[in-house]
């Protein structure tokens, strides 16, 4: 129902929460700009050329149980099109490689004795039915996990897939991100069959952004494209303006949803202290690379790595879940590295990047031959993850500014999520809905979000 159109409103960032933000203040009878510093939309959901094909930068997933994103979809018109199925997981450790895809699999898995099968279990029971992650957020997820799943399974199954995603800030995070990866784990067993259920749409996340981007036009959306913004400051009159080159933009009221350091860059008139409640928030980075082969590498979608001795973190085998006539018939395979932002490797060159990969594919994959690859591209994002620090919550920036009409919303009020595009779209509609009534209050802000997400969810 249009409501509101007496002010013009600016969405700075281009990703899903940005556009699906920008459509929800829309259809509120809002005047909407959306600006995006790439000359395409959806940000880490944007997808880029290889060899012959095109799909996504990064990888993704839909669960079953993925309302928010699953709910947009219907939307779009194209959530009819998603195509389920059930996939395999494997562990790479002591330079062998572990099916660990069902229960028989579990019981047979070498690394542990059966009393720390029993205590795995019993840890991941534990947090399934912790209802509030509240309670684990002064807890460091290191000694919650010793204390549950005992010291053998912390060392040989934990805290290598820790250090993979964390690196060292695994010591410095809280329980709730353990919590919240079991939580999404299981949430994806509610299907009919009571079975993992992962999906895609064909074309992947490409053809989602053209759909989405031609909904925005039809909403009468500007969305300006390739125009990074340089600045964002209040006015006298109560404003709120925006430099774009070297023009000058006023609008009513703003959303920034970039992240952080992007965010704290562009706005210089915060004040000293919200400036230290942003750099409060800690991240992760990743480096990530697309590899088009001839051939499949395995049968496993996601192949977790507890070897350090490789250079990236985990092997997910996209074709293993999508229909390889999507790739031309031949396997699409991402190898993740997470990293701190301040990583000197993120200066190293595509090549030395693809030596060091190609090198650890041969030591896991006997069968695997460079002349089998097609095409290697990589992509860098120096801040990926807001890690969910001890107490995180508790020093969470609020959604409003001190600066009249300045709003800054971003994956760090993802307060007890993995970071997905469910979770994303999810934290749109929740700002979105408390836009059309009032501003978000500072106070309110992360509870607000987790008790929404907690209702979603069950």
């Amino acid at each position: 129902m249009r409501i509101d159109n007496s002010k013009k409103w600016a969405v700075v960032g281009g990703g899903f929460l940005g556009m699906t933000l920008a459509l929800r203040l829309a259809k509120q009878g809002k005047d909407v700009t959306l600006f995006e510093s790439s000359p395409t939309l959806g940000g880490l959901a944007g997808a880029w050329h290889l060899g012959g094909i095109v799909w996504d930068k990064h990888y993704h997933v839909t669960l079953y149980s993925d309302s928010f994103i699953r709910s947009l979809l219907q939307e779009l018109g194209l959530e009819d099109e998603m195509r389920w199925s059930r996939t395999r997981t494997a562990f790479y450790a002591d330079a062998k490689l572990h099916s660990l895809s069902n229960l028989s699999e579990f019981l047979r898995f070498p690394l542990l004795s059966m009393v720390d099968k029993i205590r795995l279990g019993a840890t991941i029971l534990r947090a399934s039915r912790i209802k509030n992650s509240r309670s684990l957020e002064g807890i460091r997820v290191t000694d919650w996990l010793a204390k549950w799943s005992g010291p053998r399974t912390t060392e040989k199954i934990w805290l290598p897939l820790l250090r993979a995603k964390l690196g060292s800030s695994c010591e410095e995070t809280s329980a709730a991100f353990i919590w919240a990866s079991v939580a999404r784990m299981y949430r994806a067993r509610r299907t009919p069959s009571k079975a993992e259920l992962f999906g895609y749409i064909p074309g992947g996340y490409a053809r989602v952004i053209a759909r989405f981007a031609e909904v925005l036009k039809s909403e009468k959306i500007d969305c300006e494209l390739g125009r990074p913004v340089k600045e964002i400051v209040g006015t006298t009159e109560g404003k709120v303006d925006i430099r774009v080159g070297e023009s000058v933009r006023t609008f009513d009221e703003v959303v920034v949803t970039a992240t952080a350091p992007i965010a704290m860059r562009i706005c210089p008139q915060l004040t000293s202290a919200e400036r230290n409640q942003w750099r409060q928030i800690r991240y992760q980075g990743i480096i990530c690379a697309s590899l088009l082969l001839k051939n499949s590498l395995s049968n496993f979608y996601i192949t977790n790595i507890t070897d350090s001795n490789l250079p990236y973190t985990a092997v997910i085998e996209m074709s293993a879940l999508v229909d390889k006539n999507q790739f031309h018939g031949h396997a699409l395979v991402y190898l993740p590295k997470y990293l701190s932002p301040d990583s000197s490797d993120f200066e190293l060159s595509d090549a030395q990047i693809q030596e060091a990969f190609l090198a650890g594919l041969e030591k896991m994959y006997p069968s695997f031959r460079r002349e089998d690859v097609l095409c290697f591209q990589v992509s860098r994002v120096k801040y990926l993850l807001p890690l969910p620090t001890l107490n995180y919550s508790e020093t969470l920036p609020p959604p409003t500014t001190s600066i009249p009409g300045l709003h800054i919303v971003n994956s760090a009020h993802i307060v007890n999520g993995t970071l997905n595009v469910n979770e994303t779209v999810q934290l749109a509609e929740v700002t979105a809905g408390r836009f059309a009534t009032k501003t978000p209050t500072a106070a309110s802000a992360a509870q607000v979000i987790e008790h929404e997400f907690a209702q979603a969810h069950g």
